[in-house]
Parts: structure tokens; C-alpha cells; sequence
């Protein structure tokens, strides 16, 4: 239903379009999916008086407000600003409410703050990375999980963060129970295997999960005291083409992360399409329109690769194609 009202700088406020004549929703921002409890109290108070009493919990772990009428947008703003102070997002003080939406909010699993297999502070590395790309108004989706379990489902993403650690053994504590072994054939890749009543790491098969670590009955296996993450990028849902996203880098770090993300801004910046609806083009169909290769160069510009790094010189999608030109009868 056509209403008077600027669906564009609604949408870049952080507001839904409804298809309820003279309603909004409001999104609010949940960067790494914590929030406190008085935050979740304010949206309450918000929901209760402005609009349906109802809250929406999204797929990407913000909430919507629904049922908010569009005249009182201004009023909401002013009391979402405790909830974005309080949630630290990286825009100066203002009553304006969030001051934009493109980058959709960033996801993250409990990681290491809950779950044993957690290799990483999911949400502290998701709040940084909020603070590093928001705001800005272009479509791009990160998200975060602790280890290879990936619960995140990070592979529907342009970026998804897979946590890694690499195994520290102390031959002096393995009483040689074989648990490691069985539970990395069970859990894991099989990287594994006793040799003399001691255990072997196979390093290229090992993916960096921490089940050794996890199961290991006297702390023979340990985590490394460095953080190692594994990128899988571009991958997206849509119409057009899904596809899930694939590993580039393995046994990278968060400084080198951080920057390939910021670089890939500036990459948008220069070659997304300007007749794109509403300034939204998935980084994937740039990258598909203008090369692999100059992806990399502008993604991994200053980018100073740790020395254990690997690097996919090539990366390769899949996903469902639908041929328009063709008739498929």
C-alpha cells in the first residue's frame, strides 16, 4: 500500500517498512547476540508503549519492535538511545536513533564464555568488529563461531569467522587412554593416532577444533595461547543465486581479519553497481563481475599474513544457478 512517507531514510534509520498503513518497526542493534537485561527492559518499556507489546527476535539475533506508528519514530529514537549507548555502538551521542542499517547486525555463537569447544571470545571479537565497520548503509553480513561445529551457520555469510586453536601436547601428562584419539575419529577428522603409547598429530589434517583438548582426561592437550581463526567468505541467500560460503584463509589472525573486512568497504566502495535497489549489491556478484583477483588485491591491501597462514590462491563457489535465457521445460 503506497503511504507518504520516505521508505529510504526510514530503512537507513534502522525502521522496517510494515505493510500496515502508518506502522514501522524498530530494529534494534544486538552486535555479537548480549545484550543486558536492563537493555531487554528498555526494549519491553518501548514495545509496551509504543508498540503492540510484542517483541520479534531476528534470524541475525536483533530484535524488532513491531507496530510502531510513524509520528512517533522521534519519541522511540529518543529512548533507544540508553540501549545504544549501553550496547556500545560506535556512533556519537544523538537522538536520532541508529544512523544506519546496511551493515546487518553482527552474529555470534556463545563461544568460549559458554561452550567447552569454544576456541575464542565470539562476542568480544563480534563487538569489535561492530565498532570497526558501523555505521555504514551497504549490505554486508559477518558472523562468528567458536570452532568447527560452526552453530553460527557463518557459511551463509560474506564473512564467516571460524574460531581454531592449535593443540599444545605435554607428552609428560598423556597416560596414553587413547580418549583424544577416539574422540577426534568421533567428533573431528581423524588427525589423530597412538604411536609407541604416545599420541601423533597429524598437522594438515588437523582443523583446529580443540576436541583433543576437550576430552582429554589430564590436560595433555592444551589450547595455544594464540588465537587462530578460519575465513570462509562470500557467502549470501537471495534469489538469484545462493550459495554458501567457502574457506580462503586457515590459521589466520584477527588483525589481519579485521582489515580484509575493512578493505572489502572500500572495494564496495569502488565497484558496486549505483543501480543497485536502494545501494544494496551482494559483495559476491561484484567480485563475479569484476575478478577473484582484484578482490584479493584490494581485501588484502597492508594485510600482513602470519607465517602459519594458508591461503587459497583460488576460490571456488557453488550453488543453485537459474538460467532465464534458456528454456527449461
Amino acid at each position: 500500500m503506497i503511504q507518504d512517507v520516505n521508505v529510504k531514510a526510514l530503512k537507513k534509520n534502522a525502521f522496517r517498512y510494515s505493510k500496515v498503513r502508518g506502522e514501522t518497526a524498530s530494529r534494534v542493534r544486538v552486535p555479537g547476540g548480549l545484550i543486558s537485561a536492563r537493555s531487554m527492559a528498555r526494549i519491553v518499556e518501548i514495545a509496551e508503549e509504543f508498540g503492540t507489546g510484542e517483541i520479534f527476535l531476528t534470524n541475525r539475533q536483533g530484535v524488532e519492535i513491531p507496530g510502531i506508528k510513524l509520528e512517533d519514530m522521534p519519541k522511540v529514537n529518543e529512548k533507544l538511545q540508553l540501549i545504544i549507548e549501553d550496547t556500545k555502538i560506535n556512533q556519537k551521542d544523538t537522538s536520532d536513533g541508529y544512523l544506519a542499517s546496511g551493515t546487518r547486525n553482527i552474529v555470534a555463537c556463545p563461544g568460549k564464555r559458554l561452550c567447552p569447544f569454544g576456541c575464542y571470545d565470539t562476542t568480544a571479537f563480534a563487538q569489535r568488529m561492530d565498532r570497526e565497520i558501523f555505521p555504514n548503509n551497504r549490505h554486508v553480513k559477518v558472523a562468528f563461531t567458536g570452532c568447527s561445529n560452526d552453530c553460527a551457520h557463518v557459511a551463509l555469510n560474506d564473512f564467516g569467522v571460524i574460531g581454531m586453536t592449535e593443540p599444545q601436547y605435554d607428552p609428560a601428562r598423556c597416560i596414553g587412554c587413547g580418549q583424544c584419539v577416539e574422540w577426534c575419529r568421533r567428533r573431528s577428522v581423524k588427525a589423530l593416532e597412538m604411536v609407541n603409547g604416545k599420541v601423533v598429530r597429524n598437522e594438515d589434517r588437523c582443523i583446529g577444533c580443540g576436541v583433543c583438548v576437550v576430552y582429554c582426561p589430564t590436560r595433555a592437550w592444551t589450547r595455544s595461547s594464540e588465537h587462530y581463526f578460519r575465513l570462509k567468505i562470500l557467502g549470501r541467500t537471495g534469489k538469484q543465486n545462493p550459495r554458501l560460503a567457502e574457506d580462503w584463509l586457515r590459521w589466520v589472525d584477527e588483525e589481519s581479519i579485521v582489515k580484509i573486512v575493512k578493505n572489502t568497504y572500500a572495494f564496495i566502495e569502488e565497484y558496486i553497481d549505483e543501480g543497485a535497489p536502494e545501494g544494496k549489491e551482494h559483495i559476491g556478484y561484484i567480485v563475479d563481475r569484476v575478478g577473484f583477483d582484484e578482490f584479493c588485491k584490494w581485501a588484502l591491501k597492508d594485510v600482513v599474513l602470519p607465517e602459519k597462514c594458508q591461503r587459497a590462491s583460488r576460490v571456488y563457489w557453488g550453488g543453485k544457478r537459474y538460467d532465464r535465457d534458456n528454456d527449461l521445460r
